[in-house]
């Protein structure tokens, strides 16, 4: 059954999306291998500590928030298979750098310089996806970009363990080479998909395209969006950063027991994805929103009251089906605010959606898991998600009726 479907899928999808999919892979798979040991490089090479360590990843964020927005407006100007190709030689070009340095204080500058470029090239790859796809599949299509990238996270991290443990800068070195593979995919297998300007359309200039963020920022019913995804996204950050600690200090669970839930929410994503994309497809957006932020606020107030493994495995899943809901839907109702000669500006500013929790977040967590009660934490984080799922209804019940965030069922007139 799951062969016959993975064949209708196939069918369904154009060349094109299979094409940056495929490349997609393989990027990813270069990139999970190197940077899940890259604190553990920093604290061995540098001899320093998680502070430290913790002042270049937060560098790193910071600086991807700007290169976004960069990138987003550069991605309307140019087109997207440039930026992409670009962001990729670029990745190759610093990750040999990263390899190669040898003093701290060098490190600090290039994480500000690689941050702003590395990060160039995001909101390219999802407007290519809005490009390529029709709308009612998109949500379809960046579900099956969630499955890749789960893919990815279960082979990368298992071979950059094991080359890891022979030579850091083998990691570094082949993570290059993986990036200039794929840009050489990119420019030989995939063209433009940037739409064509309108024949009365005026030339804009440079200037004018960083200019529009302004529009941008004046979308206020897409600001709220994206205010309800970032408290949404302070939550949910802290399962790749403060959860791991929380539970070796409180329950006594080695990283190994932690990589454990990490690769159970992989494996279920890979397992369900296509099939949970299939059944919200047809609902409306905002409310499958709420609907997923619910499944949050469950999975993480349970890791304050629970004291059994299986119990944390259970909340794991139980986040993992609120994540299947949540990531497709939002990124196809972002690409849903947007205007089609501005995909990439709208798409640059959701990023900040992921960024300001990435660079926020471990920090906020760390003053209460140091100072309070740990498992306030948790509480804390589903008070804010009950705060995102109402965000979320009150914008179904403001916008659910415009054509462009309904489902296809109300389109069609279904029951």
């Amino acid at each position: 059954m799951l062969n016959i479907n993975l064949k209708k899928i196939a069918k369904e999808f154009p060349r094109k999306f299979w094409l940056v999919v495929g490349v997609s892979f393989i990027d990813h798979v270069g990139g999970t291998m190197l940077w899940p040991f890259f604190s553990l490089y920093i604290t061995q090479k540098f001899e320093v500590g998680m502070t430290e360590a913790g002042i270049v990843l937060g560098l790193f964020s910071i600086a991807g928030l700007i290169g976004q927005m960069i990138g987003g407006a550069l991605t309307d100007k140019f087109g997207r298979r440039k930026l992409i190709i670009f962001g990729l030689v670029f990745s190759a070009l610093s990750t040999l750098t990263l390899g190669f340095i040898n003093t701290f204080s060098a490190l600090i500058p290039l994480a500000v310089v690689i941050g702003l470029l590395s990060d160039v090239a995001g909101p390219a790859h999802n407007a290519m996806i809005g490009d390529i796809l029709p709308e009612h599949q998109r949500q379809e299509g960046f579900g099956v970009m969630r499955v890749v990238g789960n893919l990815a996270w279960i082979i990368g991290p298992s071979l950059g363990g094991f080359i890891a443990g022979r030579s850091y800068l083998a990691l570094f070195i082949i993570d290059a080479i993986i990036s200039c593979i794929v840009a050489f995919l990119f420019y030989l297998l995939i063209s433009e998909t940037k739409p064509e300007a309108l024949p009365d359309a005026k030339p804009e200039s440079i200037f004018e395209t960083f200019k529009g963020y302004g529009s941008v920022l004046k979308d206020y019913a897409f600001m709220a969006f994206l205010v309800a995804s970032i408290l949404m996204g302070l939550v949910y950050q802290q399962m790749y950063n403060s959860l791991s600690v929380y539970l070796r200090d409180n329950h006594g669970i080695d990283p190994g027991g932690y990589g454990f839930l990490l690769t159970t929410s992989a494996i279920v994503v890979i397992l369900f994805q296509f099939s949970m994309t299939r059944l919200i497809k047809n609902k409306p957006p905002f409310r499958m929103m709420a609907f997923g932020t619910l499944f949050y606020m469950l999975g993480f107030t349970m890791f304050g009251f629970v004291n059994f493994f299986w119990l944390f495995i259970l909340a794991i899943v139980i986040i993992t089906i609120g994540e299947m809901i949540v990531v497709p839907t939002s990124q196809t109702l972002a690409m849903g605010f947007a205007p089609v000669e501005m995909r990439g500006r709208y798409m640059g500013v959701f990023g900040v959606s992921w960024s300001i929790p990435a660079t926020i977040g471990p920090g906020a967590a760390g003053v209460i898991l140091d100072n309070l009660n740990p498992n306030l934490l948790w509480y804390i984080g589903g008070a804010l998600c009950a705060v995102s799922v109402l965000s979320f209804y009150l914008l179904h019940l403001k916008l659910g009726h415009q054509a462009r965030f309904q489902s296809i069922e109300e389109e069609t007139g279904a029951a």
